[in-house]
């Protein structure tokens, strides 16, 4: 779905599919889309679209799938330069993040250890994020686009406050290259909720309260 930003109108269908499609990033001309479609066949796999932009909002194209493995291929970003696209995929067993020349697929190379995943760009034009989930860790990691070659330096930690999620992407970086909007831990510790309460003669207790609101 697709609606306008300043909240006016109605939300408008994009794309529809059987399946179910979650939207990643747009290239930063905004003419093409990438999306995850989790097939029942292949999993998850990285599709992408082209987009027109009119006075009446967004119309989409034909969809065509880019990366379509027995693995589960998530988290499609687009490059500041519309060359390379970052993603996550299991296929080593464990999530980690690739680069990918984009259109052409010139090859594939990992930029992560495994226990990473939702990567970034930076709109330097010189650094990626990713997530160290398990450790709760926001690394980032230095890159250069050469030709067909992707030339990556050492990570590092950008921070160690951010709070961990294997399950979604928990952060995005600003547009100055400067900083990213998070979630955070609370500052204040919450108590676990460790307990398990058994509640007996639960009708018995309900009759006895429903007669004492009414009598």
């Amino acid at each position: 779905m697709w609606m306008f930003a300043d909240g006016t109108g109605q939300p408008e269908v994009l794309s529809q599919s059987s399946n179910t499609q979650n939207p990643q990033s747009f290239s930063l001309d905004g003419k093409r889309l990438a999306f995850v479609e989790i097939s029942p066949a292949t999993g998850a796999d990285i599709w992408t679209m082209p987009v027109e932009v009119g006075a009446s909002g967004l119309r989409a194209g034909k969809p065509e799938v880019f990366l379509q493995t027995p693995f589960h291929e998530r988290g499609g970003k687009f490059s500041p330069d519309g060359r390379w696209l970052l993603y996550m995929s299991n296929e080593s067993g464990d999530y980690r993040v690739y680069v990918e020349a984009y259109p052409n697929k010139a090859g594939k190379r990992p930029v992560s250890p495994d226990g990473t995943g939702y990567p970034a760009w930076s709109f330097n034009g010189k650094d990626l994020f990713y997530m160290q989930y398990r450790a709760h860790r926001l690394m980032a990691i230095s890159y250069e686009g050469r030709g067909s070659s992707f030339v990556t330096g050492e990570p590092r930690v950008w921070s160690e406050q951010i709070a961990g999620s294997a399950a979604t992407k928990n952060y995005d970086p600003a547009p100055d290259g400067k900083r990213v909007v998070a979630l955070m831990p609370a500052d204040v510790p919450q108590p676990r909720h460790n307990r398990l309460v058994f509640l007996l003669n639960f009708f018995d207790e309900l009759r006895r309260r429903l007669a004492a609101s009414t009598s």
